[in-house]
């Protein structure tokens, strides 16, 4: 029989640290022969990245500290490695080491260390790589195809990128002059080159400022002379409205692509001499998604020229697609949400997904027999399922009868319960992006505070990812506008409905999502209190200079041209509205964080001082942009929950107290 308690005191075996060790996921899941390679969270080891090797005989080992595989190109990062097999000596990977960002080769059946291929340099950020390509037969000892950012001075935007070529024998480790560059400095932003199976062409895309890479993009066919310089290159796709976020060869030199020409990504091939396009499965359902990192793949041409495909609205799910009839069967499963991470080995389609029950697991799909196995990382309830929250898919009315996606987790644990007539406070969830999406997974920080009593609401407002162009769009000059609504009128309609307390809401997001939560308690009554995690706070600063380049622009389609519209600007930051702020706030801030620095948050707590809002900051040494390590996730938790504690009113010994200054 469950214990009649208040809601936010119910005891869970779901504790912080518990929640911090499952934080994150495998990433970058490759094939080099018979084996597949990830990258692995460590949260307990500072928050690095292991590159794991998983062998034909099951095999799993991996690259010990101090390596972390991990990129920093335009900041969010890309694949980071790439890997060959060869007849002697086991397999040859490259990878960029996170530390100093130099690409590095490593023979794992050998006795070496790995050794550099790339040089240092002083200036700005440095030299940085993503998506490494191993091309073994070019130049006289191989080389390493890939994303070469490289910084010309010391502001944010004092850059250049280019497709450059690295050779394999070290010779360009400490000289730059010994990198090849591929093209030259026609785009902002590239992806790597994608070689046509004859080998004579090279494809890539590219865009530039002001347009993000779901506003659009260009696709570029050039030809690859003798010495592997890449000549005459042309656009065959894509333009300023047109988003193209992934593009890969077919056997016989077509090009399938995702575009979102009719409104959404749907898959197209394109026949690169003639233009002649075709959408191979005209459906309102995303094939693609928001490229935010280099190198990510929804799709993948497998042997027999069938394509293996994610797809969905809002979740998605992984088909196998007959091009010619347009026929897609989708592989049975309980996953509800798919990594951008196909890969492909002869008949078998490898990628990562998880569900509403599951963390992300590595799965693998035989398309030959129709049967799928874990291969890596399973799923393992680290506590008894009955505590993890059951997600309801609600769709909502929004200002103008706009609909508003969301996925509502309301409390749960199977030995406890709240009183009669006590309704249970909720916290509204903002994804960050904005141009993002909540996925309907298991995530053992919602588990956090549902098992103990406190609704949790994930809000895909306008804006979101995975519901076609037009529904992105309607944050364009909207931000802070559509996302405080849609999240409001989600809080609202569970209050209204009685699901929730209307007394206690709070609000809570990181990044762009620690904006819409600033912009909320800014801007609305709706909420009691709220945490605010490595927000934007003052967009005239951030738009000038304080972030990175790859999103130094994006303002001027979530807000508008600063130029044009400065009191726009002025008006929508909540550095400049603290006089509407009356409730108690959690600041949560990475003291390394380039995208969204610390001194948005010193500002807004300067213009707060004086005014009596309860208000805690925590900031976290060697934390960047989204938090790793072990530690400093169970501090913002519990920190987070005691701020709930102290502003709903209930009993939450088991963590420390937040002390909230005025």
């Amino acid at each position: 029989m469950a214990t009649t308690q208040p809601h936010g005191s119910w005891p869970s075996p779901i504790d912080a640290a518990l929640a911090a060790s499952h934080d994150g996921r495998p990433e970058y899941a490759g094939a080099v022969g018979d084996e597949l390679w990830w990258t692995a969270p460590r949260p307990a080891e500072a928050g690095r990245r292991a590159l794991v090797r998983h062998t034909a005989d099951g095999t799993t080992t991996e690259l010990p500290a101090p390596w972390n595989v991990r990129s920093r190109v335009i900041e969010y990062g890309g694949q980071p490695w790439a890997g060959t097999e060869r007849a002697q000596g086991g397999p040859l990977i490259v990878f960029v080491h996170f530390d100093d960002q130099r690409l590095y080769a490593y023979e794992p059946d050998g006795d070496r260390d790995p050794w550099p291929l790339t040089p240092v340099s002083s200036v700005g950020g440095g030299l940085r790589w993503a998506d490494p390509r191993l091309h073994p037969a070019r130049g006289a000892a191989g080389e390493v195809w890939c994303v070469l950012e490289e910084f010309t001075g010391d502001a944010p935007s004092d850059l250049r990128r280019v497709l450059a070529a690295v050779p394999l024998d070290g010779s360009a480790a400490d000289d730059r002059s010994a990198v090849r560059e591929l093209t030259g400095e026609r785009h902002r932003f590239v992806t790597a080159p994608e070689v046509s199976p004859d080998g004579c062409r090279a494809a890539w895309i590219g865009w530039d400022h002001p347009r993000m890479p779901w506003d659009g993009t260009e696709v570029l066919v050039a030809g690859i002379a003798d010495d592997g310089t890449f000549r005459d290159p042309r656009v065959v796709a894509g333009g300023p409205d047109e988003s193209v976020p992934q593009i890969q060869w077919t056997a016989d030199g077509r090009l399938l692509l995702a575009s979102d020409r009719s409104g959404w990504w749907n898959l197209c091939r394109l026949d690169p001499d003639t233009g002649e396009t075709e959408n191979l499965c005209p459906r309102d359902e995303e094939f693609a998604g928001p490229l935010w990192k280099i190198g990510l793949a929804w799709f993948r041409p497998l042997e027999n020229g069938l394509i293996a495909t994610l797809h969905g609205t809002g979740t998605t799910t992984l088909g196998i697609l007959d091009p010619e009839t347009c026929d897609l069967v989708d592989i049975a499963g309980p996953w509800t949400e798919w990594a951008p991470n196909l890969t492909v080995r002869g008949s078998r389609v490898t990628g990562v997904a998880a569900s509403p029950h599951s963390g992300y697991e590595i799965v693998e799909l035989d398309t030959a027999t129709g049967h799928t196995r874990i291969i890596g990382t399973p799923h393992e309830d680290a506590v008894d399922p009955a505590y993890y929250p059951q997600p309801v898919l609600r769709t909502f009315t929004g200002p103008g009868g706009r609909e508003i996606h969301a996925q509502i987790y309301p409390p749960r644990n199977p030995g406890h319960t709240g009183p009669e007539g006590e309704l249970p406070p909720y916290v509204v969830w903002a994804h960050g992006g904005p141009t993002g999406h909540a996925a309907l997974v298991l995530d053992l920080e919602v588990a956090y505070f549902t098992s103990r009593g406190i609704g949790v609401a994930e809000v895909n407002y306008g804006g979101s990812a995975g519901y076609g162009r037009e529904y992105r769009n309607r944050l364009r000059e909207q931000w802070g506008i559509v996302d405080v609504e849609d999240c409001a009128a989600v809080a609202g309609a569970l209050a209204a409905e009685g699901t929730a307390d209307p007394d206690r809401l709070a609000v809570r997001g990181g990044s762009a999502g620690g904006w819409t939560s600033a912009a909320s308690l800014t801007g609305t009554g709706v909420y009691a209190c709220g945490t605010i995690i490595y927000p934007i706070l003052d967009l005239a600063g951030w738009g000038t200079d304080e972030t990175h380049d790859f999103e130094s622009r994006y303002l001027e389609s979530l807000v508008g041209p600063l130029a044009e519209v400065p009191e726009r600007y002025r008006e929508r930051s909540p550095v400049t509205r603290t006089d509407r702020l009356t409730t108690p706030f959690l600041l949560l801030q990475g003291e390394d964080d380039p995208i969204c620095p610390p001194v948005q948050c010193e500002r807004f707590l300067a213009a707060v001082e004086g005014r009596g809002i309860p208000h805690a900051y925590r900031t976290y040494a060697g934390e960047g942009h989204g938090f790793r390590r072990a530690d400093t996730m169970i501090d913002a938790l519990e920190s987070e929950l005691s701020l709930y504690a102290q502003v709903f009113g209930f009993d939450r010994p088991d963590v420390p107290a937040l002390e909230l200054k005025k």
